[in-house]
């Protein structure tokens, strides 16, 4: 059967012709996400059962036969490469890159040694209470993307309207209460704009009172910092949490300044970096078309040489026509002050001025108007992927006019949760029933009354569920509820593309073009086709790429 268009319905005709109202509003859950075939009979069990309970099933009651079987969302897949804006592969003639987490991806067993060498700097250093050595790192506890009170010592999730999500709040290891933060910030979740940290997540010297944290390497940073407020927390300890942010800070970054990290990976290539092929695929194509490549990366030679030898081979320096290393971003691109410098084939640093940009040779620092008039390469004929969307992309994209590629690898655990039936169970209820509150809160006799609190009751808890499908402390990454999260904004805002690694550039060719897809404001009708998932389609090279893995 055809599906007719979903619309909003106008009271009136809630009211005149109940049945096309209904099938409407089914069909409205419906296009938010594929439900399989077998989960139609459930859903209309569900929503016959809710109509019935009222005397609102006068109005709503709505058939079986007018509920089409759906396809589940199975072909969805985090090889996808995502459009926020329309890019044109055929008009980029420059590729850049980040290192860490973009040419080379990490695995997870980084996150417990940056933990645990953290977690000794606290006890051996700033003379935290050696008994905080008996908490253990806690996979899969934070999420990149959330914000710490630095005052109150609260990590939370944060929507795009800077709103914090109920249920998101964490005092140690700990939830805090809906009531109790709502007590906590004056009546309301709301976080004010001049209390966020800077443009780029970091602490201002004037003092914010909420961080956000946007790096993949902050997993651990945020883990700890909420061990050592349970800490002292369950013990009755008393503490100043601005003085233990501080600390955890310090102390992670001690882990990247005294290269720990550096000698973690370097000691196993093997077991830390992941899919080097494929980089070393991207790289040989990119070339093989004529491409020009870059790297600007803020991590030393040594390091960056090691890894790129590892995934590409000895000769890997001949992909790049311009190779930069700790070039102290975001600095980088803000800066006009700090030099080029170049270095040797040991590393060392030689002292001439540098007055261009020469293939095989390595420098070091600089600045990006610098980089700019040495190279002459403007706009958007380049296009530069990163894993941060502040120190990696945001002045590229705003300032200069690059082309900008995000890389998410948090997209290929959130795209398999988005493809099992449950999720699309769910999300189809939740949509629905959501959309009954909106149409029939205008009836306000006892009974109706008692029916719609029984949804919202319903609601929330079904909100509860599918955040807990994706992290049971945080969520989605992407969503709160039903709004975006303030990462999730960002990455919009920041990033022409995003997708789970380089290697789903290798599905498409170098001449195609990411179309967003257009979707509909809240004044609109979604009405066309293109509010089909873009990740459902067919990537034109997905069985190519295949052989690869």
């Amino acid at each position: 059967m055809d599906r007719e268009p979903c619309a909003h319905v106008p009271a009136g005709v809630l009211r005149e012709n109940p049945g096309q109202a209904s099938k409407c509003l089914f069909n409205l859950c419906a296009c938010v996400c594929c439900v399989p075939a077998a989960l139609v009979k459930i859903l209309q069990n569900k929503f016959n059962r809710h109509c019935k309970e009222s005397q609102l099933h006068a109005v709503i009651k709505v058939p079986i036969h007018t509920l089409d079987s759906l396809s589940a969302c199975h072909l969805l897949n985090s090889s996808t490469v995502y459009a926020n804006n329309e890019v044109n592969l055929d008009e980029v003639d420059i590729y850049g890159f980040d290192y860490d987490y973009t040419l080379a991806l990490y695995s997870n067993a980084l996150n417990p040694l940056i933990y645990n060498t953290a977690r000794t700097f606290l006890i051996e250093h700033f003379k935290y209470p050696e008994a905080i050595r008996k908490y253990d790192y806690i996979p899969n506890f934070a999420v990149r993307g959330l914000h710490y009170d630095i005052q109150k010592g609260l990590l939370m999730k944060i929507d795009a309207f800077h709103y914090i999500q109920p249920g998101t709040v964490y005092r140690g290891l700990s939830p805090v209460p809906d009531e109790e933060v709502l007590q906590l910030y004056g009546g309301t979740y709301h976080v004010p704009l001049q209390q966020d940290s800077g443009f780029y997540g970091k602490v201002r010297h004037i003092g914010p009172k909420v961080k956000q944290f946007m790096d993949i390497f902050s997993i651990p940073e945020m883990t700890l910092m909420a061990v050592a407020n349970d800490f002292f927390i369950t013990n009755d300890i008393e503490y100043d949490p601005l003085h233990l942010f501080k600390d955890v800070s310090e102390a992670i970054g001690m882990v990247h300044l005294k290269g720990y990290m550096y000698k973690w990976i370097m000691q196993d290539l093997d077991k830390f970096i992941l899919r080097g092929e494929e980089t070393d695929a991207v790289l040989h194509r990119l070339v093989s078309h004529g491409k020009k490549l870059f790297l600007i990366t803020n991590s030393p030679f040594s390091f960056v040489d090691k890894g790129m030898t590892h995934m590409v081979g000895k000769n890997w320096r001949d992909f790049f026509d311009v190779v930069i290393v700790q070039a102290d971003k975001p600095h980088f691109f803000t800066d006009c002050i700090k030099p080029f410098r170049r270095l040797d084939g040991n590393g060392d640093l030689r002292w001439e001025k540098i007055n261009s940009l020469d293939k095989g040779q390595i420098y070091k620092q600089g600045n990006l108007f610098d980089f700019l008039r040495l190279t002459g390469w403007r706009g958007s004929k380049v296009l530069y992927f990163g894993d941060h969307l502040y120190s990696d992309l945001a002045d590229l994209m705003l300032r200069h006019g690059w082309r900008t590629g995000a890389i998410v690898p948090e997209l290929e655990q959130e795209t398999r949760v988005v493809s099992t039936s449950r999720y699309a169970l769910n999300l189809t209820w939740l949509q629905a029933l959501t959309g009954l509150m909106e149409r029939l809160q205008v009836h306000r006799d006892p009974e109706s009354v008692q029916i719609l609190q029984e949804w919202q009751k319903e609601r929330e808890e079904l909100r509860v569920m599918t955040k807990n499908m994706f992290n049971p402390h945080f969520g989605s990454i992407f969503r709160t509820c039903h709004n975006p999260t303030y990462f999730s904004r960002r990455l919009c805002r920041f990033s022409d593309i995003y997708m789970a690694s380089l290697s789903c550039l290798l599905n498409y060719d170098l001449t195609y073009t990411f179309y967003p897809r257009r979707t509909p404001l809240q004044h609109e009708a979604p009405l066309w086709m293109d509010q089909l998932c873009t990740g459902c389609r067919k990537t034109p090279f997905l069985e190519e790429m295949s052989q690869i893995r």
